[in-house]
């Protein structure tokens, strides 16, 4: 789960509380979702590779959380989202999809549950807004508070197997049971007395966690993870490297792989919505189904070292000169860890048996990929 670019209609700039930070480190900023956040601070193979074999820092504080609390909060969040997050227990994490009506995705979220009767569903920030009034109207019959605390939010991630290693030598930082935090859990911690949430999820393929705390703490917390963690290989990263990272781990982008017009079926979703049960909105478009030719996702790879990107039509192997497009590519980079092209494609479900063998127009040029399964990188699991 993450953001998609800014859309030409993004408000102005905004912000990160780690702004200040991120300049005198010398990053170089993006327009992202209509906040100036660092793009990177030193190469996007460095980072990238820095996350793999040692651990990466990153400012998500553009991300969008809402605390749901209240008797009928599980209820609700039940009835607004795909996935059946009353049956999930304390502490537990879960990625989940807000749908329409139609059955579209309009964002996929991650929801904590924090208590009995009190959740944070976490967004992205280019779909704060359309979450936001989306979790409102469905708010209607049910018992509970709705509140925007994205202003109030600062998050911070620190992605790579050095990573637990770093929390534990970071000054200030107390997690009791830190050793002890599955994979998709989260904890109170505390930073220098102060409340944090401390969640291992992330979005890299590696193994991480996820730190929510108050704006105003997040710089000194930023500076104490980079003493703990430099000597162990730390180094902040970038929105660049974390696009890489997402892609080899095979994961969704909102505005890339996920959109208003996409089922999660043909994302590769079609396990997270649960059918099971009686209501929710947009199951009975889910259960309806998309149309029988209707495009699906599936990975591609390829020899040499010329990338597919985003937007590239990909083509029937067999299908002559002439032949129209079967497919498009919605992301695509030369993979850093594994040395050859990877991509992310919408193609007709005639091509979509693992090993198809097609090819992509780059520039003027069709180059044979394949298909393949996903993830493209799997991390060894201790």
């Amino acid at each position: 789960m993450t953001d998609a670019p800014a859309s030409p209609i993004s408000p102005p700039s905004r912000f990160s509380p780690l702004d200040a930070v991120h300049r005198a480190a010398g990053a170089g900023f993006t327009d992202f979702a209509g906040w100036q956040m660092p793009v990177r601070y030193s190469s996007d193979l460095a980072e990238h590779h820095a996350v793999r074999s040692a651990a990466g820092l990153f400012d998500l504080s553009h991300m969008a959380e809402f605390r749901v609390s209240g008797p009928d909060a599980a209820a609700f969040l039940d009835h607004a989202l795909a996935g059946l997050l009353s049956a999930t227990t304390i502490g537990q994490a879960k990625y989940s999809l807000l749908l329409a009506e139609e059955g579209g995705v309009i964002d996929d979220v991650v929801v904590y549950r924090l208590g009995d009767e009190e959740f944070l569903v976490v967004a992205n920030a280019s779909n704060r807004e359309p979450v936001a009034a989306a979790l409102e109207e469905r708010t209607a019959g049910f018992d509970l508070v709705l509140t925007d605390e994205s202003d109030e939010t600062a998050l911070v991630a620190v992605q790579g197997p050095a990573s637990r290693e770093i929390l534990e030598s970071t000054e200030g930082f107390e997690a009791p049971g830190l050793d002890e935090l599955r994979y998709y859990r989260s904890t109170p911690a505390r930073f220098r007395g102060e409340p944090v949430l401390l969640a291992r999820t992330g979005y890299t393929g590696e193994d991480g966690y996820e730190l929510y705390l108050a704006p105003d703490r997040a710089e000194a917390l930023w500076r104490a993870l980079e003493a703990a963690g430099g000597p162990l290989g730390l180094v902040p990263a970038g929105l660049a490297s974390r696009d890489t990272l997402r892609l080899e781990a095979g994961m969704p982008l909102y505005g890339h792989e996920l959109s208003l017009e996409t089922l999660p079926v043909q994302a590769g979703l079609g396990r997270v919505p649960a059918l099971g049960k009686e209501s929710f909105v947009g199951r009975e478009a889910l259960v309806a189904g998309p149309d029988e030719n209707a495009p699906v996702l599936v990975g591609l790879v390829a020899e040499g070292r010329r990338a597919a990107r985003a937007g590239y039509q990909v083509f029937p192997i067999d299908g002559g000169a002439d032949a129209p497009p079967a497919g498009l590519v919605t992301s695509g980079a030369l993979s850093p860890t594994l040395g050859h092209p990877i991509a992310l494609a919408y193609v007709d479900p005639r091509l979509a048996a693992e090993g198809t063998e097609v090819t992509v127009d780059i520039r003027g040029t069709r180059l044979a990929f394949r298909t393949t399964t996903l993830p493209f990188y799997r991390r060894k699991k201790d």
